[in-house]
């Protein structure tokens, strides 16, 4: 049975879909909230509740033409103009809570033998999450769209693990990123099976402040590798880590939004999602 949050999230996401391919007309509320079903009141109340900020101002930082302007009118850097206009440093940031362990071989080597891995399904404001974690932290996050077909893709990835339904205190403590009182939070850990070169750019990733945005190529020249564009987006896409290794900040250096696993109306809304957050 769908829960009510990930209803809420489906018709946001529609809206901002329907924002994202119309911009260049500026429709107006009715428009929008029409293309969801919804009374303008209602749809006006529900975004508001979701984003914290009108569907208007939203619309400001989902457009990717709104990044493009920034960029042309003040003539200068992708990274100056977020800088700029506020949308980064301005907000506690979640990753300093975040710290990633890497697995040892002996850890994950035959498919994971000796590892037990608790799992449980979750609401979030972007949809339903799976959750696992072993006794070190959380070793998979992912948006996901059919329940049975999720679980089959992460146990395949730790195929002799002893796994276990459960929600644990580590997931439970990972799922408050989502909450607005910053002041529960308590340190997230991470335990994750990567290549050396995978885990110092999911590292890096958790350097791009909260409402920023970096570039694939602002993440190799990070990492010491400035040639490795192409490695550094192939480890991105790779990143098993949704939102808390916040690969949906990295964009195209030409400012369009670029791909994201788990869809790019979605990424779109984490970004403006977290650019308001810090604007409220």
């Amino acid at each position: 049975m769908t829960d009510q949050n990930t209803i809420n999230f489906q018709r946001i996401a529609q809206a901002i879909a329907f924002i994202r391919e119309n911009f260049k007309s500026q429709p107006s509320l009715e428009q929008v909230a029409s293309q969801v079903h919804l009374s303008p009141f209602h749809f006006q109340r529900l975004f508001h509740e979701w984003a914290g900020v009108s569907p208007k101002k939203f619309m400001q930082y989902t457009s990717v033409q709104y990044a493009k302007q920034l960029l042309q009118e003040k003539k200068v850097s992708l990274f100056d103009a977020a800088d700029q206009t506020g949308l980064s440093g301005t907000g506690r940031l979640h990753d300093l809570f975040v710290t990633i362990e890497g697995m040892t071989p002996g850890e994950f080597k035959n498919g994971g033998k000796n590892l037990t891995i608790n799992y449980s399904l979750f609401a979030s404001p972007f949809g339903k999450l799976l959750v696992a974690s072993t006794h070190k932290g959380i070793c998979y996050m992912a948006f996901v769209q059919d329940d049975k077909e999720a679980i089959g893709h992460l146990k395949s990835r730790y195929s002799d693990a002893v796994w276990t339904e459960k929600a644990d205190a580590l997931q439970e403590g990972a799922l408050d990123i989502f909450h607005r009182d910053w002041s529960k939070l308590s340190q997230i850990k991470l335990h994750l099976q990567g290549t050396a070169f995978q885990l110092k750019v999911w590292e890096s990733l958790l350097k791009i402040p909260k409402g920023a945005l970096s570039t694939y190529g602002k993440i190799a020249a990070d990492i010491d590798q400035p040639k490795a564009s192409r490695a550094v987006g192939t480890a991105i896409g790779n990143n098993p880590i949704a939102f808390l290794i916040p690969c949906h900040r990295v964009i195209q250096s030409s400012g369009n939004l670029g791909g994201y696993r788990w869809g790019t109306t979605r990424k779109s809304a984490i970004i403006g999602w977290e650019a308001a957050q810090i604007q409220v």
